[in-house]
């Protein structure tokens, strides 16, 4: 299998010691929030978002910490890994550790959101409109922070762009037997095959032969719920005239479609009723998508800066 890619990438960025650097996957949430920052502020500026452009970075800020940050934790330790919760309770904190959930952020955004918009009395509709558009390009850096770190990976494939992931070793470490690094711990083959070093021509040989080909599941995602969707949305709350709420939806809806079709490639890690859970999970989302969906076309509003639009006061809400 010569002409399959082995992934070699390093999780850090840099790596000033073993195990501790600065890691891609950090650096991908670092710049999500300045992205969705910038984004949001361009919104703010056309008066399509129901907050002020100067009111952008605190929202952003606590969106990130209580929302992204806190639910897609909480969300990771609840639904994909609760028995280590129940015998570590302390694991919850070790996000360095890595684990989050999207459907859990997505979750948690949809609680903050509510919160700051009764706050400070604006649409919590029109708030989640403009949050969901400036979104995508944060999963697209996760997903390709997902790559990078071979995890996450897709199904046993025989395509000419399939990779042979190392990490696998970590699952399922019975792979070097018989081999002559079947006396070497998953971990310390991950670091010889990334860093180099002796043996390292041979461990790549072995890893050739036993380790099955993959579709890039991560970047078939990122593509999608990045690329997408982000275009999808962009070019709804900028072009087209949409009552509040609706857009929300439509995130809700088309995200959990997107990732219903990446999942057809990922390798399923567990399932609820026969299905993948991340498909189960997006059965919830489309039903959310469709009730904001019908709530907006019921009630339209508008904000200002749409063709024609009429907006409604915060009192009137």
């Amino acid at each position: 299998m010569e002409h399959f890619y082995l992934h070699r990438l390093s999780p850090f960025l840099l790596e000033f010691s073993p195990g501790f650097g600065i890691r891609w996957y950090g650096l991908a949430y670092v710049l999500s929030f300045l992205a969705a920052y910038r984004l949001f502020v361009l919104l703010a500026q056309r008066r399509l978002a129901p907050i002020n452009a100067e009111a952008v970075s605190d929202f952003i800020t606590w969106a990130a910490l209580f929302g992204v940050l806190l639910g897609g934790r909480l969300g990771f330790v609840l639904l994909y890994d609760f028995p280590k919760l129940l015998e570590d309770p302390l694991s919850l904190f070790r996000v360095w550790e890595g684990g989050m959930a999207s459907h859990g952020g997505i979750l948690g955004l949809v609680v903050f959101t509510f919160y700051y918009a009764r706050k400070h009395g604006v649409s919590w509709t029109g708030v989640g409109d403009s949050l969901v558009t400036v979104a995508p390009p944060g999963l697209f850096l996760v997903r390709m922070a997902n790559f990078i770190n071979g995890e996450l990976y897709g199904r046993v494939t025989q395509i000419y762009w399939a990779v042979q992931f190392p990490t696998e070793l970590r699952e399922r470490p019975e792979l070097l037997e018989k081999t002559a690094f079947s006396q070497m711990a998953p971990e310390e083959a991950l670091d010889l095959i990334r860093h180099g070093g002796a043996g390292s021509a041979d461990l790549e040989r072995v890893l050739r032969e036993v380790l099955p080909p993959r579709h890039p599941s991560q970047i078939y995602e990122a593509l999608l719920e990045g690329v997408v969707l982000f275009t999808t949305l962009w070019i709804l709350r900028t072009k087209v005239r949409v009552p509040r709420g609706v857009l929300t939806g439509v995130f809700f809806v088309l995200y959990a479609v997107l990732r219903i079709v990446g999942e057809q490639f990922r390798q399923p890690e567990d399932f609820n009723f026969g299905m993948p859970r991340g498909v189960f999970l997006s059965l919830f989302l489309i039903l959310m998508g469709a009730a904001f969906i019908g709530n907006g076309l019921r009630r339209p509003e508008y904000e200002s800066g749409t063709s024609n639009g009429t907006s409604k006061s915060p009192s009137e809400e």
